[in-house]
């Protein structure tokens, strides 16, 4: 059962992934982009690393994809960015991301009730992934944090620029 469970987290991941690289509106592609990571940490999680998928949500899915929404919502201001929010709470932008984030939950409280994973003792330690991590990883880490401050930095220079741009445009 285990694999089966494997699978539909692989579909969902799948799925949610190929809707973030669809969708026009950069709102929506990254709240499937947080079902897809989520679906990620489930895969972590059967396979029998659950450091890594508890890692998965609290670094990706939660503080990395806030700060995305965040920003996109910083550079959504005037009036398109009222309309824009009115759009958010259309609740038929919900529907499919909530089917995929049940079907997530429910095969992890299957899992969780089960008590198992697709590989028993062979669980990955937390001091085997801060040893990877920075051991023969560390500069990749290194780097990959630094190309997300790049893109933070970025992503805040082009809708300072943006807002400056419209403020001449209103006030000639």
């Amino acid at each position: 059962m285990e694999i089966a469970l494997f699978y539909i987290a692989a579909t969902i991941a799948l799925v949610s992934t190929f809707l973030v690289l669809t969708n026009f509106n950069a709102a929506h592609g990254l709240i499937y982009l947080i079902i897809s990571l989520l679906a990620s940490a489930v895969i972590f999680y059967v396979v029998g690393a659950p450091f890594a998928a508890a890692l998965e949500i609290l670094v990706y899915a939660g503080a990395i994809m806030v700060l995305f929404v965040f920003v996109v919502m910083m550079l959504n201001m005037g009036q398109q960015g009222i309309d824009q929010e009115h759009e958010w709470l259309n609740l038929r932008m919900w529907i499919v991301p909530s089917i995929l984030s049940l079907i997530l939950l429910a095969e992890i409280i299957y899992v969780l009730a089960a008590g198992s994973v697709l590989l028993p003792g062979h669980g990955v330690e937390p001091k085997a992934v801060g040893m990877s991590l920075f051991g023969p990883y560390v500069l990749a880490v290194e780097i990959a944090s630094m190309l997300l401050l790049a893109g933070l930095v970025g992503a805040y220079q082009l809708g300072r620029r943006y807002l400056e741009e419209n403020r001449e445009e209103d006030n000639q």
